[in-house]
């Protein structure tokens, strides 16, 4: 395979992963990055040590001082040449995505467009951090809010968007006048140290202090490092229901605040109005795009009676033409799975639903052969299952569908709703109705509600995030910005006396 994409970034064999900025730090104890794809090694990233983060802290801490005072529109200005950057490269960024990660080629471009798009997005915000103004009840009094950077923001990424996600924070985070430190999955290690060689540059052609952005690198006791630190007064994690449970409860021993997103156990419900071709793109691109490892994947199918055999019939002539392989490789659509535990934990979910009562549709199974030796190759599967099974109700990061019968909307809206996990929804339909009350207080309780689209596939603009289980944090577009600031009311007065509010009277003598 040609890896010339590597060197384009900056990649060697051995990548010092530890990074305040312009310079980096090589602890001699590495973290090894194999590829899902072909199962070889690409590099090794150097392991944080616990002294190593404090001279990241005292960095990061040192550069918000000057950083915080930039104009936001000039702090904007860095993030647009950023956002060019990452359009230089960005066919090597997605290539290094694709093969860290094991995602189709055609999404691993996709997440370096999401990057490049919030840059654009973060340009624009970094002149609209608004406040209000408010009428006193006190003469000559003039109130107002203002928003000011928080400080230090942790984040921790996951495997799934190993660029994405930390840019949705960090772009926004650093408008705000915050800086960052990012500890990326163990999993895709060699995209951090990626953004951060590209960063690097455009902090120095910029002449911004070192430490504006850094990263560190470890398993999750470098997350704890963190997790448990009261210089990070904002940590925004990405990751597992049962991870995010832990670092809520750390942060929140401290009184920090956490940005949660986390685990999505998605359905669209397909209606009798709905049109089935729509319903075949949607429900296809949900459950097997990034091999169903997306906290947004289309877990389950909730189909109503009348369309229930035909909608299966599509489906698993569908799933007959899916081609499986080198994700490199644009005529395939689905890649591998990110390691052997996630072909386990495939595994071993199909067989729990099976024993629950689930039949077969579409048979799973791992691939082997010329082309599948890194082991992590399966067949994406559908099961035809009763909404209830303990298994339907797990996530399980992998491209396994559940088909679900309903008889009426009521046991619809309740059977998609039953779930602890609340990210991503969507219903197929053609019928005002039934749309509208999809979207209203009695419809879908998730965090994102689509009509005639499928719950993967976010853009930018809107807010990102979910309830119940999956955290209710929100990142990305809308007003999220303001999760990385702190408020602040302000009462000036402009008088020769100073009254009290609520006619409170205090005088003396």
């Amino acid at each position: 395979m040609d890896t010339k994409f590597l060197q384009e970034l900056g990649l060697h064999t051995e990548n010092a992963g530890t990074s305040t900025g312009q310079n980096s730090m090589d602890s001699g104890q590495y973290i090894e990055s194999y590829s899902p794809v072909d199962g070889k090694l690409i590099g090794k990233v150097s392991q944080t040590t616990r002294e190593e983060y404090e001279q990241v802290m005292a960095t990061a801490q040192e550069a918000f001082k000057t950083w915080r005072m930039m104009p936001a529109p000039a702090r904007g200005e860095v993030v647009r040449q950023y956002g060019l950057k990452l359009r230089e490269h960005k066919d090597a960024l997605g290539r290094l995505v694709s093969y860290e990660m094991g995602k189709s080629l055609q999404e691993g471009w996709g997440e370096v467009q999401e990057m490049i798009d919030i840059c654009d997005f973060a340009v624009g915000q970094s002149r609209q951090l608004y406040g209000l103004t408010m009428h006193s009840e006190r003469p000559s009094h003039r109130m107002y809010e203002q928003y000011h950077p928080l400080g230090i923001v942790g984040i921790i990424s996951a495997f799934n968007f190993p660029v994405a996600v930390w840019s949705w924070n960090s772009m926004i985070a650093l408008i705000c006048g915050d800086v960052t430190v990012w500890k990326a999955s163990e999993k895709s290690p060699l995209c951090s140290v990626a953004c951060q060689n590209l960063l690097r540059d455009v902090l120095k052609e910029n002449n911004v202090p070192e430490g504006v952005s850094c990263i560190i690198n470890g398993d999750y006791k470098v997350g704890e490092f963190m997790t448990k630190d009261h210089r990070v007064p904002l940590i925004s994690a990405t990751g597992s229901t049962r991870m995010g449970k832990i670092v809520a409860a750390e942060v929140g021993s401290r009184l920090g605040k956490t940005i949660l997103e986390l685990g999505g156990n998605n359905a669209i419900i397909v209606t009798p109005s709905a049109d089935t071709n729509v319903v075949l793109t949607g429900a296809l691109f949900g459950a097997v795009g990034t091999a169903g490892q997306r906290c947004t994947s289309t877990r389950r199918l909730i189909v109503h009676e009348s369309l229930f055999d035909e909608v299966k019939e599509k489906m698993t002539k569908a799933y007959g033409q899916l081609r499986i392989g080198n994700p490199l490789d644009e005529n395939n659509h689905v890649g591998p799975l990110i390691d052997k535990d996630a072909v386990q934990n495939y595994l071993n979910a199909i067989e729990t639903v099976q024993k629950e009562g689930g039949k077969l549709l579409v048979e799973g199974g791992v691939l082997e052969g010329p082309g599948y030796e890194s082991g992590c190759y399966v067949k994406p599967c559908i099961v035809e299952a009763e909404h209830d099974y303990k298994t339907v109700h797990t996530e399980t990061f992998a491209p396994i569908l559940y088909l679900i019968r309903y008889k009426d909307m009521d046991e619809a809206i309740a059977y998609h709703n039953e779930v602890p996990q609340g990210l991503s929804s969507a219903i197929m339909t053609n019928n005002l109705r039934e749309a509208e009350r999809f979207l209203s207080h009695a419809g879908s309780d998730c965090g994102i509600a689509n009509v005639n689209i499928g719950t993967s596939g976010a853009e930018i603009g809107g807010a990102f995030g979910g309830e119940k289980e999956t955290g209710g944090g929100r990142e990305s577009g809308s007003d999220a910005w303001k999760a990385y600031m702190r408020r602040q009311t302000n009462t000036i007065n402009y008088s020769t006396e100073v009254p009290l509010a609520q006619g409170i009277k205090f005088d003396l003598d």
